[in-house]
């Protein structure tokens, strides 16, 4: 899901140098070198599920969920009415009794926990319109075909099992019929938008989700308020669609049989776009309102989609869409393509036109940055919904043009890498998809059409950290639905994404940030991380103890805030070298960026790593200097997260 937030932070790399002893008489400091070093960061020690160097361990299980799913869209009830065949393997040790299902459209219930946490002032959780008719209607749960007991609680659902489900493997088939509303605006995540040709409808958690049962929780049974997203099992969707006739169906994976849904000519174009590097028009904008733009003599028509090994699977329908696509170049020459559907109000090359481009080039840079693409399609839909992923399919918003269009589909084809391949826990980690994609977007929107949409210069981390790093704010660990709404955005986004530029450009340097990030995404590709095996494959992979980072920027929301006190010169000789005293005023620490300038007009630029804080509030930092000092400037680039800027220069 995206919030706008401040893109492009580059932040410049600096050099090593030599030191002296701390002087005395420092000023009040709040920095205390035990906390921020302290040596046992991490609360568990490796085990066989998950080892110490932060990758998998050699007994490390999931569980499973296949899916068939089948649903009938009424466009004029808006109703969906589905069933389900769950296939669930669980691997896990233990057998299970009973199981979780997610019930997510019961959020927007008028008696929902969720609706119920809405504030008076608004949010953007939650539903709008008739909230008497929403939520979901289980008409049966079976297996085989035996009704087996279910308790719905809110937005979850207790199914109990006569037999249970053996562990190491074992299996159980359930069967589910069930139907629900889909809601006009559905926490800007599914939602119905009404255009000129018909209404645009945005289906997401639409049938009943197993959640997760795992080695680190067990049942991961937390209610749906809005806040959080999703931690989902991964498994094989088989979708089967019926809408009416003169609507067009997108949908995760890849459409099975184009040749029922589209007209002759439609297919040709498909053709086309399967081997084109430009974007090809399936359905064009004049075509819209053409009956003969849709296969003749049926009321309806079953779109047929499948997807592997994902998390999760979405749709969309609609009479309004045109349509177009092209070819997806991947690092291993595997066929995938990039589509756009969208109205004709949203179409022009000042909008959703470019829409194509702009999934192509999102998804194939990353691919080649981050690791390949999985899936045979990459759709981005223009619709009611602001911005939201699914695998395979994003929901855009039909307003967004230039600019801002490449974000919000650079962002949500983004968390294709995280949580679509990395499997992280968003309803507690919200940080771990929303923050690293943020990261990743900066590099991607740089690299797009040479930088067209990229920002102008650096970023002042320093401004931007009087913000992040306010006393009041939770820190970045905080779950979702454990955070002021008006924090979300700086907390699971900005802050982290922040954080992990700082880890690449300031701390590790690009090589060995981009080899230990690229490990973190190898080692959990469609598996479940926690926090902790972040943390743990980014310094094994990099060679490097971070645990002060970590503390600092991630698990506490300490401010940084290093002034340069005195100069002074070794026996009152400035030929001898200066003394540069350094003073750490806050609690976290950082690396020094000092910029010198000497009399004789010469600047020069040295770097004071973290360690000088590992022991001391207070540092002197010997410089080489051959004549008199004019000024010693810290981080004159602004671009540490010293939020404190008074003290960062020191004049003759």
């Amino acid at each position: 899901m995206r919030f706008k937030w401040i893109a492009g932070i580059t932040l410049a790399a600096m050099a090593v140098g030599d030191f002296a002893q701390a002087q005395n008489s420092a000023p009040v400091s709040k920095y205390d070198y035990h906390d921020a070093f302290a040596p046992m960061f991490y609360t568990k020690n490796g085990s066989e599920f998950r080892a110490a160097d932060g990758q998998p361990g050699p007994k490390y299980w999931q569980n499973r969920a296949d899916y068939q799913l089948s649903a009938r869209l009424n466009d004029k009830t808006d109703e969906v009415i589905g069933s389900e065949v769950l296939t669930y393997t669980n691997n896990s040790p233990q057998k299970l009794d009973f199981l979780w299902m997610q019930l997510d459209q019961n959020l927007f219930k008028q008696n929902s926990r969720g609706t119920a946490i809405i504030p008076t002032s608004g949010s953007r959780n939650g539903s709008r319109g008739d909230l008497s008719k929403y939520g979901y209607t289980i008409k049966s749960v079976k297996v085989g075909n035996t009704d087996v007991k279910f308790l719905i609680d809110d937005s979850r659902m207790q199914i109990f099992l006569p037999q249970g489900v053996n562990a190491n493997g074992g299996q159980v088939k359930l069967s589910i019929e069930y139907s629900y509303i889909v809601p006009q605006y559905g926490s800007d995540r599914t939602g119905i938008l009404n255009t000129k040709n018909g209404k645009i409808y945005t289906v997401a958690q639409w049938y009943p989700r197993m959640y997760v049962y795992d080695d680190i929780l067990g049942w991961n049974a937390l209610p749906y308020t809005g806040p959080g997203e999703f931690y989902l099992e991964y498994g094989d969707f088989d979708l089967n669609i019926t809408a009416p006739a003169n609507h067009i169906v997108v949908a995760s994976g890849e459409l099975q049989n184009p040749q029922d849904v589209y007209t002759p000519e439609q297919v040709k174009r498909w053709e086309q776009a399967a081997g084109s590097e430009q974007t090809v028009m399936i359905r064009k904008a004049d075509e819209v309102t053409s009956a003969a733009s849709r296969p003749a003599g049926k009321k309806e028509l079953t779109w047929r989609f499948k997807i592997k090994n994902a998390r999760d699977a979405s749709w969309a329908s609609s009479a309004s869409f045109i349509v177009d696509a092209a070819k997806m170049e991947l690092p291993s020459g595997k066929k995938s393509m990039a589509i756009s559907a969208y109205p004709v109000e949203s179409d022009g090359n000042n909008a959703w036109g470019r829409s194509t481009e702009y999934v192509k080039k999102s998804v194939e840079y990353n691919s080649s940055k981050w690791f390949e693409y999985p899936y045979p399609a990459a759709t981005a839909v223009a619709g009611v919904v602001g911005g939201m992923e699914y695998p395979g399919i994003v929901f855009c918003s039909a307003k967004a043009k230039k600019g801002d269009l490449w974000g919000v589909n650079d962002h949500e084809f983004g968390h294709t890498w995280f949580p679509m391949i990395v499997g992280s826990n968003e309803r507690l980690y919200g940080w771990m998809d929303e923050g690293f994609n943020t990261f990743i977007n900066t590099l991607s929107t740089a690299d797009f059409n040479k930088g067209e949409y990229a920002p102008k210069g650096k970023q002042d981390v320093q401004r931007a950290a009087q913000y992040i790093t306010n006393p009041n704010m939770e820190t970045v660990m905080s779950a979702p639905d454990n955070l002021k709404e008006a924090n979300t955005g700086i907390l699971l986004y900005f802050k982290p994404g922040m954080g992990l530029t700082m880890l690449r450009e300031q701390i590790l340097g690009p090589e060995r940030f981009d080899f230990a990030f690229k490990t973190y995404i190898n080692r959990w590709a469609f598996k479940h991380p926690t926090p902790d095996d972040f943390f743990r494959t980014m310094e094994n992979a990099a060679g490097e103890s971070l645990n002060w980072f970590w503390r600092g920027w991630f698990v506490n929301n300490w401010r940084l805030d290093v002034g340069v006190r005195d100069v002074k010169y070794v026996g009152g000789d400035a030929s001898k070298g200066a003394l540069i005293t350094l003073d750490n005023l806050e609690k976290m620490a950082f690396p020094v960026t000092l910029e010198v300038k000497i009399k004789s007009g010469k600047v020069e630029r040295v770097k004071v790593p973290v360690e000088v804080w590992e022991r001391n509030n207070s540092f002197v930092y010997k410089f080489p200097s051959t004549e008199e000092i004019d000024s010693v400037t810290i981080d004159p680039d602004k671009q540490s997260p010293d939020y404190n800027q008074e003290n960062n220069v020191w004049k003759k």
